[in-house]
């Protein structure tokens, strides 16, 4: 129970997918401009990256590994992630169409969201159980979605500050981004 707490708050705090390994800032940055859109995507991928979590970890140790074609990992991984994100995406069209038609482009995105191929990866990588694997993704994943809030929170904030013309817009995105990535490498003595 120990080693798994230690993983999730590892994968979560101290290693934080967007802003200690720099994983999955296309949305970070393009979805994080309203805490309700950032909060949404937020829960999209803590779906997505959990039962990809899931399934690769199962398809990796009962298929890939017995089969001794474990070099063809990356394909298949991003086959099951595309295949999540479309069922994602089928099911906020359907039951939450202004979430839907917020997150707009950044939804398919997923797809690419290199967060989510980085934890399948990892799993592999570090020799995780299915279990571990699990929790791993179920910690990056919220970590993921603690950093887009807060980057969504910080961002309407700023909207309504006196900001030098040079600043505006991506460049003071990209300051905060850097500052808030500073702030979470002191966590990095934690675990």
């Amino acid at each position: 129970m120990k080693e798994l707490l230690i993983i999730a708050i590892g994968s979560a705090i101290v290693n934080n997918v967007v802003l200690s390994q720099f994983l999955g800032i296309c949305p970070f940055l393009g979805v994080s401009k309203k805490v309700e859109t950032a909060s949404g995507m937020g829960g999209a991928v803590i779906f997505v990256i959990t039962i990809a979590s899931f399934f690769t970890s199962l398809i990796y140790k009962f298929i890939l590994l017995p089969l001794n074609i474990s070099y063809l990992q990356t394909i298949v991984f991003i086959l099951v992630i595309a295949a999540l994100v479309q069922f994602v995406e089928m099911f906020l069209k359907k039951s939450m169409p202004s979430l839907y038609n917020a997150l707009g482009v950044y939804l398919p995105l997923i797809t690419t969201n290199c967060a989510v191929l980085g934890v399948a990866l990892t799993n592999v990588q570090n020799e995780y159980s299915i279990l571990e694997g699990v929790i791993n993704g179920i910690g990056t994943s919220v970590g993921f979605a603690i950093a887009i809030v807060i980057m969504a929170g910080i961002r309407e904030k700023i909207e309504y500050n006196d900001i030098t013309e040079s600043f505006q817009g991506t460049p003071i995105v990209l300051l905060t981004a850097a500052l808030m990535s500073i702030a979470f490498f002191g966590f990095s003595g934690l675990i």
